[in-house]
């Protein structure tokens, strides 16, 4: 069973449009969902979590949707953002309470147990934590509750490397029962290439990805060389293309390179360079000009 579908979701703003995304996360595995700002990640983000409703689509956690059982389908799902969602005023045993009074799922020792590890300061209030201190607060809040999915807005940002390698830690133990899945928004694009299995792009609303990490970077290819050796035909090849003072670099589907000789540099292309010449070419697969 998937964990999360989102079929044809849409919603139509004054500026914006969410254009019919759909997308599915099997059990046990993290999904990264990428693109520049206002690509429409929050947006999708926010429909699956109901803080706002779509104007068509669906969307099941575990073959649940929000209108078949909506106390089921919100405890099913811990959310943690790039800003704190608690109130600054609040201690460590305001949490605890309104987590214990909104989710009957909360375990109270749990979260005690955490908090104690993390060295998290009781009697401080929120608004006085350092941001890796407020990441952990949201991990346990939302790891002492019985989740089947993690749902991740921009969590690692603004992170020192430590503090975001212990978060990549708690994600891979978070899904190695095979019974729980994370669908990870990010910019930090390194910590997607170590954890995630499936890589979705979203590009002004638009789904223009949806693959598996694996072959996503099988399927793409740097080219760096001199402009001079670039003919029309090889042009016509390249998703996107920026040039500089010492030559140009573009995204080759990895079937394309043969077609470059030994003047050029074929390179293995990672997720940052795939969304970024994808961008750079309006979101289009077709001939740089």
């Amino acid at each position: 069973m998937n964990a999360l579908e989102v079929k044809g979701l849409c919603k139509n703003y004054k500026e914006f449009q969410l254009k019919d995304v759909s997308f599915c996360l099997p059990k046990g595995f993290v999904m990264g969902y990428i693109g520049e700002n206002g690509a429409g990640k929050t947006t999708t983000l926010n429909l699956i979590t109901h803080l706002c409703h779509q104007d068509a689509g669906m969307v099941s956690i575990g073959g649940i949707t929000y209108e078949e059982d909506t106390r089921r389908y919100l405890e099913s799902i811990g959310f943690i953002g790039d800003e704190s969602y608690f109130p600054g005023t609040f201690r460590l045993k305001d949490v605890k309470a309104v987590c214990k009074m909104m989710y009957s799922s909360f375990q109270e020792d749990k979260f005690d147990q955490m908090v104690e590890n993390w060295k998290l300061p009781a009697k401080t209030r929120i608004a006085n934590y350092s941001r890796g201190m407020k990441v952990k607060l949201m991990f346990a809040s939302v790891l002492s509750r019985d989740t089947s999915i993690l749902i991740l807005d921009e969590a690692t940002n603004g992170l020192d490397p430590v503090m975001r390698a212990e978060v990549i830690e708690m994600l891979q133990e978070y899904i190695m029962d095979g019974e729980h899945s994370i669908l990870f928004s990010t910019h930090v694009l390194d910590d997607l290439e170590q954890i995630a299995d499936y890589i979705v792009f979203i590009h002004r609303g638009e789904i223009l990805l949806n693959q598996t990490k694996e072959e996503l970077l099988e399927s793409y290819v740097m080219v760096r060389g001199d402009v001079a050796d670039l003919n029309e035909g090889r042009r016509r090849k390249m998703i996107g293309m920026i040039q500089g003072a010492y030559g140009f670099e573009g995204l080759l589907r990895s079937r394309d390179a043969e077609g470059f000789g030994s003047m050029f540099a074929i390179e293995p292309a990672d997720i940052d360079h795939i969304m970024l010449h994808y961008i750079k070419n309006g979101g289009k697969e077709n001939a740089c000009r």
